[in-house]
């Protein structure tokens, strides 16, 4: 793992990337700072973290081998390495809101913000950044946010959970590069944040419903069971799922 330690920088993902063009990176690697000035969240969200509390970073990682139409399989094996360190650091009652946010007690500790490097209508790469709400105790206008130690009491060191998330990450990755597809989609899915419960969802047209999670397809379009007992699947940006 190369890791590129930076003080402050507007956004880690933009840096890498810049990075990514000018030359060929090594596998897994990775900028870290302290300080990111202009983080971004899916969708075009701000992410905010106060200085030197948080892990904040972002990770290359070569994926020439997941064809375009797997690509959310990306943000699974991502999920599953954080879900993994988060278990470790005995952070209570994990969840995935999808498509990529890490809950703990119905609080948002984590965001995902994956951006691949696509050319000839093949992934060449991923740059994938991480937020992780580490040590910072207060959210202001945030109130769905929180942290592991606000959730555990406990403070932890942010370079430990970086590398326990990239070595997570080697983990899970190569069982995508073996063909475990079926068992990486169970394993996110046993996870995801209200499945088979009654829950509220706000489409595009700022309509609100109601329906199920069943699941997901393998390009990561959510199976939602309608009050009709048809189920229809939706992708990312054409609804939210409401807390």
């Amino acid at each position: 793992m190369n890791v590129i330690k930076l003080n402050a920088i507007a956004s880690t993902n933009s840096y890498l990337r810049k990075i990514c063009a000018k030359k060929v990176l090594e596998d897994f690697t990775v900028v870290v700072t302290k300080h990111q000035t202009n983080g971004r969240g899916q969708m075009g969200t701000v992410w905010e973290a106060e200085h030197g509390k948080n892990l904040t970073c972002s990770v290359f990682k070569r994926n020439d081998d997941v064809s375009i139409d797997d690509q959310f399989y990306i943000s699974i094996v991502t999920s599953l390495a954080i879900i993994k360190t988060l278990q470790r650091f005995q952070t209570p009652k994990l969840f995935v809101k999808w498509p990529n946010d890490i809950l703990s007690e119905r609080k948002k500790i984590c965001g995902i913000l994956i951006e691949n490097v696509i050319k000839n209508n093949k992934i060449e790469g991923s740059i994938i950044g991480i937020g992780l709400n580490i040590n910072q105790t207060a959210f202001k206008h945030l109130p769905q946010a929180s942290s592991i130690l606000n959730l555990t009491g406990r403070w932890f060191d942010p370079e430990e959970a970086l590398a326990s998330i990239v070595k997570h990450m080697e983990y899970y990755f190569l069982q995508l590069q073996n063909g475990k597809h079926a068992s990486l989609k169970r394993a996110y899915e046993a996870l995801l944040f209200r499945k088979n419960k009654p829950s509220t969802f706000i489409d595009v047209n700022d309509n609100l419903f109601m329906g199920y999670i069943q699941g997901i397809r393998t390009n990561g379009n959510l199976k939602i069971l309608m009050e009709d007992n048809i189920i229809k699947e939706f992708e990312l940006k054409e609804i939210q799922l409401l807390y």
